[in-house]
């Protein structure tokens, strides 16, 4: 029986995929196909026109000597290749971003992906990305991957601070991470026994965050195990302890720049080490394309990344970010630039203030998604395929709502609310399904991205980062003599 449905998933796949190919007729890529056959020809590699629509490639070098073999394939096979690795990279984010809804509604993991998947696939945003050719699925796969390892550094955080205040129970004891005897006075070195957990909870994860492994001898043994930084080798503690996030992240903005601001997130959350390990990969990945393609590097950074037009006209009806309403709106080819900047500013700072609450209540999916909701929105041009990020909202939306719904003994205000999120999560999946003309026109795309980044909900949970209060000063209570 399940080998029976197997292949019946398999070859249903296999036809939707194709249908969407036949029905996209992977445009985008067939003029990124020319433009790196003529780049390897000795032309430029931005110097391609399409002789249909005057469109002309808008893929950065690291993207471009990505897919560069794929050109030695024809149109069809490669297009068939780019959606299995976006087939691929949609199951890993589904499981990522709906495998810890299943744990938390107690159903099982496998059959909630795979059927969260399917629903996915059938959406428009999902249908543009395969269907053109595009590589939105593997850019929003890498961010989803960035979600692991920062959850594995979250636990490994988690563990150490249990581990560190089991061992302060015992006043007479070692510390089992850094091996000194503790003082039996809580006020021992003059500072209050909560501020002295602190400072030394920190200096215990120095080394877990900077990856410094050569400091584990110092630890024991027990405790490292409990923790889950004990046997294997290099390179399972460095996927245990979850310090290669910000891997993902980095490449994700040498494929586009609009995951930049995954970045500044990371560094308004205080996840420091995420950020430069962002930063790093994508300092390294460009220098490396700029010795492979030096003319082409100094190309798209000093001009073609400005050409926002390059693709498409900013007006035009797919473009439903802030800048193609506000060019539509206004009747002209662009937007006015101040009025663009002032607004998209401002919905930047209300995604990343969002963003920062629901890293705080302990919610990372949702604060990645409030992120990649406002990239889109801001950015100057999203189309259908860059407007994947309305899935994973649609999933929050609907958890919430279950989780209210569901809640005991709660107000009936918070089941209306539930209910509401509910609604809202149904009618949103079902638009992206139809996908009606009507909705270009009248901007309910780009209506629904501003209104998810001001309204998004997060569930709370765990805090990101554990805390330890500091112990209360009180003055002694000395009663005073009688009769004074």
């Amino acid at each position: 029986m399940r080998s029976g449905l197997f292949a019946v998933g398999v070859l249903v796949t296999a036809a939707i995929i194709t249908h969407y190919i036949e029905r996209y007729g992977l445009s985008t890529l067939a003029v990124e196909h020319e433009a790196i056959r003529g780049w390897l020809a000795g032309d430029g590699l931005y110097a391609y026109r399409s002789p249909k629509n005057e469109a002309g490639a808008a893929l950065p070098p690291a993207l471009a000597l990505l897919i560069a073999p794929l050109t030695l394939l024809p149109l069809r096979t490669a297009g068939g290749l780019l959606a299995l690795g976006g087939l691929a990279a949609l199951l890993l984010t589904t499981l990522v971003v709906a495998g810890p809804v299943a744990r938390r509604h107690g159903r099982r993991r496998t059959p909630f992906v795979l059927a969260v998947a399917a629903l996915a696939l059938l959406a428009e945003p999902v249908r543009a990305a395969v269907g053109l050719g595009r590589p939105e699925l593997l850019i929003l796969a890498l961010l989803a991957a960035d979600l692991v390892g920062l959850r594995r550094a979250a636990r490994v955080r988690d563990r150490s601070l249990a581990a560190l205040l089991r061992s302060r129970r015992s006043p007479r004891a070692r510390s089992p991470l850094t091996g000194r005897r503790f003082s039996a006075s809580p006020f021992a070195d003059g500072r209050p026994r909560g501020s002295r957990i602190v400072h030394a909870f920190r200096a215990t994860l120095r080394p877990h965050c900077s990856g410094d492994l050569s400091e584990s001898s110092k630890r024991s043994e027990s405790t490292r195990r409990e923790i889950g930084l004990s046997g294997g080798g290099t390179l399972r503690r460095l996927w245990t302890s979850g310090s290669w996030a910000g891997a993902g992240t980095g490449l994700a903005v040498t494929f586009s720049a609009t995951a930049l601001l995954f970045v500044i997130y990371l560094l308004v959350t205080r996840q420091r080490r995420a950020a430069l390990t962002a930063l790093t990969t994508a300092a390294v990945v460009t220098l490396g394309v700029l010795v492979a393609a030096p003319t082409e590097t100094l190309t798209w950074y000093g001009t073609t990344m400005w050409e926002l037009a390059r693709p498409a006209p900013v007006s035009d009806l797919d473009n439903q970010s802030l800048a193609g309403v506000m060019a539509r709106l206004y009747g002209f080819p662009a937007p006015p630039v101040l009025v663009w900047f002032a607004f998209g500013i401002l919905l930047v700072a209300v995604g990343l203030i969002r963003a920062r609450s629901a890293h705080t209540e302990g919610d990372e999916v949702a604060a990645f998604t409030l992120i990649g909701l406002t990239a889109a929105v801001a950015g100057p041009v999203t189309t259908a395929a860059e407007s994947l990020w309305l899935l994973p909202a649609i999933l929050v939306l609907a958890d919430a709502g279950v989780r209210s719904r569901l809640g005991i003994r709660v107000p009936r205000s918070t089941r209306r609310t539930g209910t509401v999120y509910l609604a809202a999560a149904g009618i949103g999946y079902l638009i992206l399904i139809a996908a009606p003309v009507w909705s270009l026109r009248w901007n309910v795309p780009a209506l629904a991205l501003i209104l998810l980044v001001n309204v998004l909900p997060w569930r709370q949970g765990s805090p990101a980062m554990p805390t330890v209060r500091a112990a209360p000063h009180r003055r002694a209570a000395i009663p005073l003599p009688r009769g004074g």
